[in-house]
């Protein structure tokens, strides 16, 4: 009976012992376990058990979420100090994005890597230290994002990031890392830097395509690109007289010399130091010049960073931008310059010519006296942020590829975009004429560019981009070309360089187009590397420029604001990014448009068959043979008929067209009409 009694009760027990192995904690239970091992956990205080992290009426602090699923944490700057448990956060299937970034966190690199599913880790800004192991990311295939910079990381840089297929960012600058850089081909990595280590060797063939800038900071590194050869040097020979007796000069001290030495020999030896100290003191300052004048060129090569993305502080290079236009009438005595300011008599200043006096008129003096900044570098030219002393902010770009026309025709060519009057269309304020090159002045947008909104990653702004907000940008950029096609009928490009880093985003995801109606203006010998409608096919291919040329630059940037991919046509030389023309193209021959969504979108099946509609609009607006493409007018009728239910509030394109902008342009962007009370952000 004992026997049987204990038959009947085993299973019981086995249930028992297993349950605790199976169970499975909730989100909410996870997240609080994980906020336990912080010392300073109260600042989560409303990461409370019991409630819903996804809550649409208190939704936790720090939490992303989509569909009621936690999909992101983002507690950067919130001052967290402690250790990292990792086991709690395997409980959240839905996991993409974890940022610790800029908080008080040491030790080791946590384990992130049993998250396998990761699309983006930002761990900038702490403590961490030590070595990371070589093959810590072997198995975060889905990672597109690493941000390890401004921490104590010592080794080696771990070969496995060469195996993260999708790997888009790579910032390990500011670190401690040694040893030769991996080979990393990876052939989505559009941002890399791993600027201000212990690294040495040459650079793997595969990143030479980055500028300098990513390199700097690492006196072991070498190649040509850095102007410092590889190549073993030749071992000294044994000082001869001369030399032997520079070596024993000490200050202005000179040891005895053996008595068979003559007082000229002394005066010889003496002589012989003096000019090689010269000389070598003049190869420095002259080293130091040169680079300095090459500072300007290679301040920001990336394209992800043309538009706003970076903003860094600059002297001298903005300063000679200014200095050079402001001298190119009449010459001027130049001032001391402070850090981060322009500065400069006023008097005889060169001509900036105001084109747009709605807001505001200001001078040449005015920009040499502002505070500027580094926007970005692109194909077209650089760009400045400029704050005047009134507080006014303004984009300075200078280019040196609009040589065409000479100043009377510039004038009038400027002076007609200036009449453009539409919501989505950024207009500008003012230029300066020089025949080898230009400066234009337009008005400043804080928040920056769709390139950075889609791919930067680094503001709240990101997480803003779902379906309703990328489909009113879409139908944004198509009421902005409909309306320049109208306006500007006469021009064979009317825009000409349509792409996501020039499409400005202002408050409530409202687009205003910049960078357009300068195609004709563009020396032909350098239009195809400066204008993306000469990235058509039939444009790169046989030179072949028509208006259809910009209707498949709309198909780009439709096709990488769907899928969140950066395109490999942005770049010159075609290698990196995504080449999303042609899996688009696959995946619809396929049927298997979803898979190419955004993952942050494609979760909103409410609006699957919207998506769908507009990426075939988008695959319409490529295709390879401009014949079998469509013309602009019926994409944007055809973008006008997709419905969002349910999305955002957005005007119909007949209500913009008879819209009246003129008064209310400036109000909607930035709150107020006037210039002068523009609230920087």
């Amino acid at each position: 009976m004992a026997i049987a009694r204990a038959i009947i009760l085993q299973p019981t027990l086995i249930i028992i012992v297993t349950l605790p192995v199976i169970y499975s904690m909730t989100e909410a239970e996870a997240l609080v376990s994980f906020k336990s091992s912080f010392s300073n956990a109260e600042l989560l205080d409303s990461w409370v058990p019991g409630s819903a992290p996804c809550s649409e009426e208190d939704q936790w602090e720090g939490v992303t979420c989509n569909n009621g699923v936690v999909t992101g944490l983002r507690l950067g700057g919130m001052g967290l100090v402690g250790e990292i448990h990792v086991d709690p956060l395997l409980e959240l299937k839905g996991l993409r994005q974890i940022s610790l970034n800029d908080n008080s966190f040491s030790g080791p690199m946590p384990e992130f890597n049993r998250i396998g599913f990761l699309k983006a880790l930002y761990l900038q800004g702490n403590k961490f230290s030590g070595d990371i192991p070589t093959e810590y990311f072997q198995k975060m295939r889905s990672l597109k994002k690493v941000w390890l910079s401004d921490n104590l990381f010592t080794g080696k840089i771990p070969s496995s990031l060469a195996d993260i297929p999708q790997l888009m960012e790579l910032h390990l600058e500011n670190n401690q890392f040694s040893g030769n850089i991996p080979d990393l081909s990876n052939p989505s990595l559009a941002i890399f830097d791993v600027s201000n280590n212990k690294l040495e060797g040459g650079i793997p063939a595969g990143l030479l395509r980055f500028n300098d800038s990513s390199f700097s900071g690492n006196s072991g590194l070498c190649d040509e690109k850095l102007r410092k050869s590889c190549e073993k040097t030749m071992e000294t020979p044994s000082p001869g007289p001369i030399d032997d007796a520079q070596d024993k000069v000490v200050g202005d001290h000179v040891p005895s010399v053996p008595h068979s030495s003559s007082s000229f020999e002394v005066a010889g030896i003496i002589v012989a130091s003096v000019f090689l100290v010269s000389l070598v003191v003049l190869l420095i300052v002259r080293s130091r010049r040169k680079k300095e004048e090459e500072n300007f060129d290679h301040i920001v090569g990336q394209q992800v960073n043309e538009g706003g993305a970076v903003e860094v502080q600059v002297t001298a290079p903005v300063k000679r931008v200014l200095d050079a236009a402001s001298t190119s009438s009449t010459p001027m005595k130049k001032t001391s310059s402070r850090r981060g300011s322009i500065s400069s008599q006023s008097k005889n200043v060169g001509e900036l010519v105001t084109v747009n006096d709605e807001k505001g008129v200001f001078g040449m003096s005015d920009l040499m006296r502002a505070a500027a900044e580094v926007l970005g570098n692109g194909s077209f030219g650089s760009s400045y942020k400029a704050v005047m002393a009134n507080g006014v902010a303004v984009v300075v770009k200078r280019t040196r590829e609009m040589n065409v026309l000479e100043k009377d025709d510039f004038d009038a060519e400027m002076r007609k975009l200036t009449k453009l009057k539409h919501w989505n269309i950024l207009t500008p304020l003012a230029y300066h004429f020089r025949k080898d090159e230009k400066l234009v002045i337009s008005e400043y947008v804080p928040r920056g560019s769709l390139l950075f909104s889609l791919h930067g990653d680094r503001r709240p702004s990101h997480a803003e981009l779902d379906w309703p907000a990328r489909m009113k940008i879409v139908r944004g950029i198509a009421e902005g070309m409909h309306y320049l096609y109208t306006e500007l009928s006469s021009l064979d490009l009317p825009h000409g360089n349509l792409k996501s880093s020039n499409v400005l985003l202002g408050p409530d995801n409202e687009p205003m187009l910049v960078d357009y109606g300068f195609s004709h203006m563009v020396n032909p010998s350098s239009a195809a590397n400066t204008l993306f409608a000469y990235k058509a096919p039939e444009a790169a291919q046989h030179g072949q420029v028509s208006r259809s040329c910009d209707v498949y630059c709309l198909g780009v940037v439709i096709i990488e604001i769907l899928t969140g991919k950066y395109p490999s046509q942005y770049l010159s030389n075609g290698k990196g990014g995504a080449d999303v023309v042609q899996w688009v193209e696959t995946a619809i021959s396929e049927g298997r448009e979803t898979e190419v969504l955004d993952p942050e979108i494609a979760s909103s099946r409410n609006w699957l068959g919207e998506m769908e509609q507009l990426l075939h609009i988008g695959a319409a607006c490529t295709q390879s043979n401009p014949q079998r493409r469509l013309d602009m007018g019926e994409a944007v009728r055809r973008i006008k008929e997709i419905n969002t239910e349910g999305g955002q509030e957005s005007r119909t394109i007949e209500e913009t067209w008879n819209q009246g902008y003129h008064d209310q342009q400036s109000q909607r962007r930035h709150g107020t009409n006037s210039f002068d009370n523009i609230q920087l952000m």
